[in-house]
């Protein structure tokens, strides 16, 4: 038990996969911004809808469809509650953050965008929020703005300023960038970007595993994030947006329950959320995804899923402290950068070390049981910004110990002894 009355090791009970030994090492897992491990509540919830529910939804009239409708529907609800949105209209099921955003871009934006308006991102944008908006902007003659970083790490709030006038049309940011850790100021951007008339596209794959979410109080007019980077199951989803915005836009993905009536001479599509949701869905994942929910809300103390705040029960204290002790272990490794030093930031921590390849390292870390990322994290723009071809990154989850970060920092120095040799 911490002294925050988190008690991590009953915690790491709940994630079985926690016990398992790689390359006969107790497993180190510190690759928790790629995926998060899955709690055996997670793990249950889906095997007992498989067991006791499967049916296609939203099609059948017997006894198993209405068990999946409703293990299916009650889910939406629950991530709006999770986001703290009343309307569960507002919540479209996807694959990923990827296809929400791929979603927004097609369904939204490539009707509105004209040569001559401004789309604005950053230059630490993840792909998946990157890519999209560079075609988009191409295919329809708009400029894409692409915002500066701060030395330490952080968004360029002055450039974003100057950024802000009429021609921009869509701000898509990430919530929490997925290298540096920085935890963007979004409230702000936000209320700056509506200023002007622009709508918001938030990526927060990285920000929900780590914090309170009011996707209501943040007024962002669209959030999109990831099951499975907050300890739920990979293939699903959310698109939240606001209800104004969804009717407005027609689907790119045709079949299944997204369609009213389908005639010779013409279709009518379903409303909103049914609209985005074409085909069989992931109804397990869903169901997961719930489960997860629930979860992190027990773990916080019922405050809504929320695992940060005030009220989260220990674990963003637990998380915070953590964070600040891996960076004080990692900065007494010989030749090591911490990449980025923000203000505010979440355990995601991305370093190089002088005279050591990150491909060469990973392997002999591996050799001890310990997980981590190297490579340019879905992030080349980032890369050639700081001018590195790749980082390692340690992520940290509220599962992990200080004794992983022992066992870290004492792989990292074992490692490049014999890489310099």
């Amino acid at each position: 038990m911490t002294a925050t009355g988190f008690d991590v090791e009953k915690v790491r009970g709940d994630f079985p996969i926690l016990q398992e030994r790689v390359h006969d090492r107790a497993l180190v897992y510190l690759d928790n911004a790629a995926t998060s491990q899955k709690p055996m509540a997670v793990i249950d919830a889906m095997s007992d809808y498989y067991r006791r529910a499967n049916a296609n939804v939203h099609r059948g009239v017997h006894e198993l469809a209405d068990r999946a409708d409703r293990a299916y529907e009650g889910a939406r609800v629950k991530v709006g509650k999770f986001l703290g949105v009343d309307d569960a209209r507002q919540i479209v099921f996807t694959r990923g953050t990827t296809e929400s955003i791929n979603l927004v871009v097609h369904s939204y934006a490539r009707a509105r965008l004209q040569a001559g308006d401004r789309v604005v991102i950053s230059i630490m944008e993840h792909h998946a929020n990157f890519v999209p908006w560079q075609q988009v902007c191409e295919q329809a003659g708009a400029e894409l703005v692409v915002l500066p970083i701060t030395a330490d790490g952080e968004l360029d709030m002055n450039a974003f300023g100057e950024a802000m006038d009429d021609r921009v049309k869509i701000v898509a940011l990430a919530h929490v960038s997925n290298v540096l850790g920085t935890i963007n100021p979004v409230k702000q951007i936000v209320a700056k970007a509506h200023a002007v008339g622009a709508v918001v596209m938030l990526d927060g794959a990285q920000a929900v595993p780590h914090m309170r979410v009011d996707v209501v109080d943040l007024d962002c007019d669209f959030y999109a994030f990831s099951s499975h980077k907050m300890f739920g199951p990979t293939g699903v989803g959310v698109l939240y947006g606001k209800y104004e915005h969804l009717t407005q836009m027609e689907p790119y993905q045709f079949g299944g329950d997204m369609i009213l009536d389908v005639r010779v001479d013409g279709t009518d599509f379903n409303v909103p959320p049914m609209r985005f949701e074409a085909g069989t869905p992931n109804m397990a994942g869903a169901v997961g995804l719930a489960a997860a929910i629930d979860y992190l809300d027990g773990l916080a103390g019922g405050n809504g899923g929320a695992v940060g705040g005030e009220d989260g029960g220990g674990v963003h204290q637990y998380e915070d402290a953590l964070m600040h002790y891996a960076i004080e272990q990692l900065a007494t490794v010989d030749g090591l950068k911490l990449t980025g030093n923000a203000a505010e930031r979440v355990g995601t921590l991305s370093f190089t070390i002088e005279g050591v390849h990150p491909y060469d390292l990973s392997p002999l870390l591996d050799r001890r049981g310990i997980a981590i990322r190297v490579g340019h994290h879905c992030a080349q723009p980032l890369m050639d910004h700081l001018g590195v071809a790749s980082t390692a990154r340690a992520s940290l989850a509220f599962y992990n110990t200080r004794a992983e970060v022992d066992a870290l920092v004492a792989g990292l120095v074992k490692g490049c002894a014999l890489l310099r040799a």
